[in-house]
């Protein structure tokens, strides 16, 4: 169980990824993004999460620069995802997609790739694609995200090499059991987006009630019930004091009755689209 912020999950092939990092999903390119990503490395976040729709790959990029140069640390250290958008998903335009990502932040290879959502149809020429990317060695680790069961079905058929995370919208409201499980016995590592469900659970009372007990915030008894599940999160903010408050969830532990109460919140409720019902 992760002990600390630089903690990382050992994937299926060996390479190691952070349990926690920082999402920068709807932040706007400009100094805002430029700072949080230059706070986070400061604050001990080693994993960035960005994607192609985001629009702030280049942001990203100069914060990784600019913060691994005050921090001191080497690109080695750091763990950068980032996703290729629904329009890309042929074999030819994903490479190309591939490489528009990496001029813009700047890198010579990512740490993690995923497939951002599973257009049907298309998904498997994409990862065809990931999978040459992987081999040559311009990409340490490939995955997807949003993919349901059925779909990681689908792929796996025909795929040469399982996909080593799946990134889904997960919290109390939608926690995702049988997908989890489904994950587990094939060696893919479920990660969490939207973990606080856009700030929409912060004021249940169950979750009131359990932060209180623990002298803790809501949005760190959320993010430390994420870990104890075994789900590496990447809670998205660009305030330093969030930044700072989001990583300090490795100083307690959660009891198991209280990580019971948690899983009993389900509701199957998403605030993001429905990966099967989406207009892609």
């Amino acid at each position: 169980m992760a002990t600390h912020l630089q903690d990382t999950a050992i994937l299926r092939n060996g390479v190691k990824m952070p349990w926690f990092g920082i999402g920068v999903f709807k932040v706007e390119e400009g100094s805002e993004l430029v700072n949080a990503v230059k706070t986070a490395i400061s604050h001990g976040y080693r994993s960035i999460d960005t994607a192609a729709i985001y629009g702030n790959e280049e942001g990203v990029g100069k914060g990784i620069r600019e913060g691994l140069k005050e921090a001191g640390i080497s690109r080695e250290d750091l763990f950068v995802t980032s996703k290729i958008w629904n329009a890309d998903l042929g074999y030819e335009s994903a490479i190309a997609a591939f490489e528009e990502s990496l001029t813009k932040l700047g890198l010579e290879y990512l740490d993690l790739y995923l497939i951002h959502w599973p257009v049907e149809g298309k998904y498997k020429d994409a990862w065809r694609a990931l999978e040459t990317l992987y081999k040559e060695g311009r990409i340490k680790a490939i995955g997807v995200s949003n993919f349901q069961i059925h779909h990681l079905e689908d792929l796996m058929k025909d795929a040469e090499i399982k996909p080593m995370v799946n990134q889904v919208e997960y919290h109390p409201h939608l926690t995702q059991k049988e997908l989890q499980a489904f994950c587990l016995t094939h060696g893919i590592q479920l990660e969490a987006w939207s973990p606080l469900m856009q700030g929409q659970l912060l004021d249940h009372p169950v979750l009131k009630e359990i932060a209180h007990q623990y002298n803790k915030s809501v949005a760190q008894i959320i993010l430390r019930w994420d870990l104890q599940n075994g789900v590496i999160t990447i809670p998205k903010s660009t305030k330093a004091y969030r930044i700072s408050e989001n990583a300090n969830v490795f100083d307690f532990e959660l009891t198991n009755e209280d990580m019971k109460r948690i899983d009993e919140l389900n509701q199957n409720e998403r605030v993001g689209p429905d990966p099967d019902n989406f207009d892609f």
